[in-house]
């Protein structure tokens, strides 16, 4: 089968198109037929080698999340899943690949109407913008500024602010024309990526979500109304200042607080509930999923440009 490695990490360059053995599913697990691959914020990260100390090596296959049909099923799986169409977690590699397998706990049957496309562009990051929103302890009237609100994860949560009843959703973002798309999604203000906006725009925030990190966080700890709160769920513009937490001394009076959230610290069925509640509410149009270009496998290097470039809006799918 085809798939995609990582022969050096760095550039998307140091990406390449190789043969591997088809898998053969373990005990408990099944393989899928790949008709959609999603290429995510952590893909990126792992290949720029910003992870090495997680113990990724050249030769790694990138991917976490596909969907497809079920081609085979391993030991102590009921075989009627055979044929199924499915989304599947794949863990940290895998899914840069014509065939994955991926453990039955960690797949979910398609709803009828939702595309292997937007599968792939929701089933990962809904649960991260979810339970963001969750553990900033989000309530109705409370004002939210979800930071790097364009990938996939920023745009399910601003959809999930502005459906939960946010006094104000406000979005960082590079451009107007990405504004004006975000504002249709439900976000009422456009910031700028240092956090600038309109005179109109909210003095400060109850909550921040933040996608992005990196050297610029601190001014958005600033943002923070008194008792606010900041979650980070990803990393996606490098770490933040080491000394970062003294902005929070800084603020000691105003008692705000800050937090790192992965879903990996909530257990599989609470997930897997959320996503299948997620991917039900996508079929019916209640919930919209963004697919910025869908290519070709061969072309993920591409498309990681497109990410480091910061010109990619929702999701980029790859298909085999």
């Amino acid at each position: 089968m085809k798939a995609v490695v990582i022969r050096e990490f760095g550039s998307p360059d140091g990406m390449e198109v190789v043969d591997l053995p088809v898998p053969v599913p373990a005990r408990g697990q099944v393989r899928i037929a790949t008709e959609a691959i999603g290429v995510g914020g952590v893909d990126a990260v792992i290949r720029r080698g910003t992870l090495a100390a997680q113990g990724f090596r050249a030769g790694h296959l990138l991917g976490s999340e596909v969907a497809g049909r079920v081609a085979s099923v391993g030991e102590g799986v009921d075989p009627s899943w055979t044929g199924q169409r499915v989304w599947a977690f794949t863990g940290l590699s895998g899914g840069y690949a014509e065939q994955a397998v991926a453990a039955i706990e960690d797949i979910l049957p398609l709803p009828g109407g939702l595309t292997g496309a937007a599968a792939v562009t929701l089933g990962g990051s809904g649960v991260v913008a979810h339970y963001g929103l969750d553990r900033a302890r989000f309530a109705p009237g409370e004002t939210v500024l979800v930071r790097g609100a364009a990938g996939s994860i920023g745009v399910t949560a601003v959809q999930l602010a502005a459906g939960g009843g946010a006094g104000a959703v406000a979005v960082t973002t590079s451009s107007a024309e990405r504004g004006a798309r975000l504002r249709e999604l439900g976000a009422s203000h456009v910031l700028g990526r240092s956090g600038q906006g309109g005179p109109d725009a909210p003095a400060g925030f109850d909550v921040v979500l933040d996608v992005v990190g990196g050297p610029r966080l601190p001014l958005f700890l600033d943002m923070l109304n008194p008792n606010g709160r900041y979650v980070a769920v990803g990393v996606v513009g490098g770490p933040p200042p080491a000394d970062f937490g003294m902005r929070l001394i800084e603020a000691f009076r105003r008692s705000v607080s800050f937090t790192t959230f992965s879903s990996d610290t909530v257990p599989g069925p609470e997930r897997q509930a959320v996503r299948m509640s997620q991917f039900a509410a996508a079929a019916q149009g209640r919930l919209r999923t963004v697919v910025h270009e869908v290519r070709p496998l061969h072309q993920a290097a591409q498309a990681h440009h497109d990410m480091d470039a910061g010109t990619v809006f929702g999701r980029v799918v790859l298909v085999p």
